[in-house]
């Protein structure tokens, strides 16, 4: 006799549970065991000495509000899900320096898995809380300010927000206005869609709403709501 629908969605739903269990427990074995390795390839520099607190106040409100306190991923309030933890945790995991043996083997296939599925991929949240639990915040900060993709200029890769700044703007960093430090991260999210040369509306557009969001004057829609182009309607 024929086992009741329910039943076999019971039992599937189970199956791929216990799948989705043992995959993070192979990626959280993984992460631990290669993390020291890797982070002991990085040279985190002092970059955080160079940016002013109130311009760390406008990164990390637009960027991840709860940075200072979260593990690594945050599900509590607004503006994205994405870390900057976990953003960072992707690149040093995944991107900067290849492992070899069995690890660099599990690396590659965790690169492909989130070329494939970066939005529905959860091993990048469990490399996060790894990171999170070996890399003090300073340094997190210091890596997402100094190594953060900022666009092209002449055909070159602007890499960070201070090199950003001296290119863009001819000026360091504590320098800028606030528009102009909010201009630099608005380009974050997407640095050739709002890349502030080569799309100047985007650009601005996306700027003023920033704008609203640090002034309080608009706020995210969701979880996932980190365009606030509504607030462009919030005039």
């Amino acid at each position: 006799m024929p086992l009741p629908t329910t039943r076999i969605i019971s039992s599937l739903s189970l199956a791929l549970l216990a799948l989705i269990g043992a995959y993070l427990t192979v990626v959280a074995v993984w992460a631990v065991s290669s993390v020291e390795e890797l982070i002991g390839k990085e040279t985190f520099h002092t970059e955080v000495a160079r940016i002013t607190e109130e311009q760390v106040s406008i990164l990390i409100k637009i960027e991840d509000p709860t940075f200072y306190t979260h593990p690594g991923v945050d599900l509590s309030r607004g503006q994205g899900l994405t870390t900057v933890t976990s953003s960072i945790a992707r690149d040093i995991f995944l991107f900067r320096h290849e492992l070899s043996g069995i690890k660099g083997r599990l690396q590659s296939f965790y690169a492909g898995v989130f070329r494939c599925c970066k939005k529905i991929d959860v091993g990048r949240d469990v490399m996060a809380l790894v990171l999170n639990f070996y890399l003090p915040k300073e340094k997190q900060l210091s890596f997402f300010i100094t190594n953060s993709y900022m666009g092209s200029y002449k055909g070159e890769s602007v890499i960070g927000l201070i090199q950003a700044s001296s290119i863009y703007h001819g000026r360091s960093l504590p320098e800028l206005t606030n528009r102009e430090f909010i201009g630099l991260v608005a380009m974050l999210k997407a640095p050739i869609r709002f890349h502030l040369l080569d799309n100047p509306d985007a650009h601005k557009s996306r700027t003023d709403n920033i704008e609203k969001i640090i002034a309080g004057e608009c706020q995210p829609n969701s979880w996932f709501d980190t365009s606030y182009e509504h607030c462009a309607d919030d005039a």
